[in-house]
């Protein structure tokens, strides 16, 4: 059992930081900033692939009420908002600066707790909190390749992140697992972002890539939607085989 547990934790943290830096090469080394282009395609993928998994009997995705995917409607809003920062963000910050910045969701996470939901909170998790806010608030000011546009959008990002956890939170106990979730996800972000990419500009500016046709991207576009896909999946088998702090620690670990 311990050692099963080991794999999946080091199955998510392969797949969390191969996930990452695919992303970051297509973002800022080949420059593929339309996001809503990228993040629809990895949206797409990753649907397909949850739905075939379905169909073969890998994984069971339940046919959920119109109540229950309505009361999930806001979660997805969030969720999109969540993808579109982050990969606006990625494509301007390094990988440790963007993290730094994301772990700062935890503390929205835990300000709400503590003033709306009047939780009682240990002094450590206080701690910890206060250290990860502080820990980004340095980042500006020594940060040699400051740019104000990735910053805002990972302040985006992380709001859209604390929130999105909060909602998924306040809706425990669910009629839809993480699975489920995931599934809706899927299908309104690919429909959100398809809309989106037209008055945007992306649908038509991407025309003027220069490695639209280079296997380069295409190889590198195929293993993000793959690795994105992996990636969900690592972390709900992460969730389900592993106790809440043992699955904080593997996170900790990937990120570091």
């Amino acid at each position: 059992m311990c050692v099963r547990r080991s794999l999946v934790g080091l199955t998510f943290c392969t797949c969390y930081l191969a996930s990452y830096l695919t992303n970051k090469y297509v973002l800022s080394v080949l420059k593929f900033t339309y996001p809503t282009l990228f993040q629809g395609w990895q949206t797409l993928i990753g649907g397909l692939l949850l739905h075939v998994s379905w169909k073969l009997g890998w994984i069971e995705i339940n046919s959920s009420s119109r109540s229950h995917v309505l009361a999930w409607l806001p979660a997805s809003v969030l969720f999109v908002g969540m993808i579109y920062a982050g990969s606006r963000a990625l494509s301007r910050l390094t990988i440790p600066v963007f993290l730094t910045l994301c772990n700062v969701a935890e503390v929205i996470i835990c300000g709400y707790q503590k003033c709306f939901q009047k939780e009682n909170t240990s002094p450590t998790k206080i701690c910890s909190a206060l250290f990860l806010l502080a820990a980004a608030g340095c980042l500006p000011f020594n940060d040699s390749q400051f740019d104000p546009d990735g910053y805002f959008w990972a302040v985006i990002h992380l709001f859209c992140v604390g929130a999105y956890k909060i909602l998924r939170k306040s809706q425990k106990p669910s009629a839809l697992s993480d699975i489920d979730q995931q599934y809706l996800n899927y299908i309104f972000s690919v429909v959100l972002l398809a809309f989106a990419s037209h008055p945007t500009g992306d649908l038509f500016s991407v025309l003027d890539f220069p490695f639209l046709y280079f296997y380069r991207f295409h190889g590198s576009c195929c293993a993000s939607g793959f690795l994105g896909f992996f990636l969900v999946f690592s972390t709900v088998k992460l969730k389900s085989h592993l106790a809440p702090v043992q699955c904080a620690a593997w996170i900790f670990f990937a990120k570091v």
